[in-house]
């Protein structure tokens, strides 16, 4: 295995390998590229959004353990752009020398929100208040003790919101477990915040932590629509979600980019939400934003290079493109040329074939120090449409 230090070989490029050929091991491969690497992916969907970028494509399931061993080689080092990655295979590989960052170990207990969650607790980081859920006897004791509303989460295989239930009342606990009907679930306490906020925040093998500006973060049916960049924040609560990131990042003790979703209180507190161990779709506006782009920043800390503390250049606004509530199939998305009229507009499409209800298609990120680019998001919302593919 070879994996320069110093130096890229022209004749031994880095051979990277990502678990996921998603939006973001598109972007991640993209990056890759540019600085010559070649690049493995492994997905399900011959047809992924990075199945263009990448030089060897292996079709196969995230869990399957053996298609991730057929991964490792073919590459240097394995990373991810999925938390459904096969944890148990990748901590073999690791256990046996091979390098994958981040961490298995790291990415196991993310994988599972009570883990994850009780990891948090346990090293002193501020949560919302949360239990396992045992029975429903002990989810209504919860609920009586807590007060509604709570939040019902599936502990595994959920993302983008699909694994919550908002409890509001004791007639809707049963109705609750029938729909996580089979699945480990934790409740949490809900937090009544003032805004969403997110880090992105990287640490390298050597130790060195690095961090973006913070966003402010707006959902829709708990998915990510809108990401303000800066947030807006007090300087004190920016002080607060740097140095409860920078606690996290030294706890987990993994390499790599991480997303961290946050919820600022009525109180000002601020409280860990969520953690992805990759890059995170609230981080995208890097690209266009600022001196160094998320994607190029986990490359940078998974094999050891240096970290530079990101520079935001512009003010910017990111908005996703997700496809319509009440269709799937082929798709086009119309207001291109209007788009592409406006200052300061960079259009991001993904090139998955098909839409389905909330599916993230693309984004659109706004730059402007001249204009603020909140005033410009409404005229954009307004000209960009997805609509069933008319040929």
């Amino acid at each position: 295995m070879t994996i320069y230090k110093d130096k890229f070989s022209i004749s031994k490029p880095v051979r990277l390998g990502i678990v996921g050929g998603g939006q973001l091991g598109k972007m991640m491969a993209f990056e890759a590229k540019r600085m010559f690497m070649k690049v493995t992916i492994l997905d399900p969907n011959k047809d992924c959004p990075a199945s263009n970028l990448a030089d060897k494509l292996i079709i196969g399931d995230f869990s399957d353990e053996q298609k991730i061993y057929d991964l490792s080689r073919e590459v240097d080092i394995i990373t991810y752009e999925i938390e459904l990655a096969n944890a148990t295979a990748l901590n073999n590989l690791e256990e046996s020398g091979f390098l994958v960052h981040p961490s298995p170990k790291t990415l196991s207990i993310i994988q599972n929100k009570y883990r994850q969650k009780k990891f948090l607790r346990e090293n002193r980081i501020t949560v919302p208040d949360f239990e396992l859920v045992s029975s429903e006897e002990q989810l209504m004791q919860y609920c009586s003790k807590s007060g509604f509303p709570v939040l019902l989460k599936a502990c595994e295989d959920s993302y983008d919101g699909r694994g919550n239930y908002l409890i509001r009342s004791e007639n809707e606990i049963s109705k609750a477990l029938t729909h996580f009907s089979g699945r480990q679930c934790m409740v949490e306490k809900f937090v009544y915040f003032k805004k969403e906020i997110s880090i992105m925040i990287a640490r390298n093998l050597s130790g060195t932590i690095s961090y973006f500006p913070i966003a402010e973060n707006i959902h829709e049916d708990h998915i990510l629509k809108t990401s303000i960049i800066p947030a807006r924040i007090s300087k004190e609560t920016e002080r607060k979600a740097i140095n409860l990131a920078i606690m996290t990042m030294k706890s987990l003790k993994g390499s790599g980019i991480f997303g961290i979703e946050m919820f600022v209180d009525e109180e000002d507190n601020v409280l860990i939400n969520e953690i992805a161990p990759r890059p995170h779709n609230s981080g995208h506006y890097s690209i266009e934003a600022c001196s160094i782009s998320q994607f190029e920043q986990h490359i940078r800390a998974i094999l050891d290079y240096p970290l530079l503390q990101p520079i935001l250049l512009s003010n910017a606004v990111m908005i996703n493109i997700l496809g319509p509530n009440n269709y799937t199939g082929p798709y086009e998305i119309t207001g291109i040329d209007e788009l592409f009229a406006i200052p300061g507009v960079k259009i991001h499409i993904y090139g998955k074939l098909e839409t389905k209800p909330n599916r993230k298609l693309g984004h659109i990120t706004i730059v402007s120090n001249s204009v603020d680019p909140i005033l410009t998001k409404g005229n954009v919302e307004d000209l960009l449409k997805v609509q069933e593919s008319s040929s």
